[in-house]
């Protein structure tokens, strides 16, 4: 039986507010950053190295939410979200595509280069995603990777940007003793310095 998905209108009232509000201050950012660019272009100060590109936000859609977090616009015949159904993106095994081992493999396979590693990502080929400097282009803080935030650091490890490996506790998710993160062991210490976890692999 398909289910069938119905908005909820409260919370859509109250995502558009929010977006009114990420809107207005945005804009203000906008005339701040216009501000700052035209005294940096009278000293030349554009031409630094990795300064950053200006994003545009796109606009909420009909539903008053970000398009690429509407269920109502991004919704498959089925009443599910169309990247994650499985009758939508069946691979030739029948199981969803992204989840299926052997569709992984075979892609993985494709996209291998001579020295066995993703080609896009190889030095060796002179792959896209491997910047001037010889380092991963979304990483390098000299071309201004978009992995980069604007405090110098990883933008999913920056605390000021909050980012989205930093829990609610301020730490690392990973190291994390009370999230119960992946790098903490059964004995409560981080796994790789853990003498006992040490000893029971020897």
């Amino acid at each position: 039986m398909t289910t069938i998905w119905k908005p909820d209108l409260k919370k859509l009232r109250e995502l558009v507010a929010q977006e009114e509000a990420y809107a207005e201050a945005y804009a203000e950012a906008e005339a701040e950053t216009e501000v700052e660019a035209e005294a940096n272009d009278a000293v030349g100060a554009n031409d630094a190295v990795g300064a950053k590109r200006k994003r545009a936000r796109k606009e909420p859609c009909e539903h008053g939410v970000q398009p690429k977090w509407c269920k109502a616009c991004n919704a498959c015949p089925h009443g599910k979200w169309r990247q994650k159904c499985k009758e939508c993106n069946a691979c030739p095994h029948g199981k969803r595509r992204t989840k299926c081992e052997e569709c992984k493999a075979a892609h993985k396979e494709c996209n291998a280069c001579p020295h066995g590693r993703n080609r896009s990502l190889c030095k060796e080929c002179g792959g896209k995603g491997i910047c001037e400097h010889g380092r991963i282009r979304r990483q390098c803080k000299e071309c201004g990777g978009k992995a980069i935030c604007e405090h110098g650091r990883q933008r999913y490890h920056c605390k000021e940007c909050g980012g989205s490996q930093i829990c609610e506790h301020g730490r690392q998710r990973r190291r994390c003793k009370e999230c119960g993160g992946s790098a903490i062991c059964e004995h409560s210490r981080v796994r790789y310095q853990c003498k006992d976890c040490k000893s029971a692999r020897m």
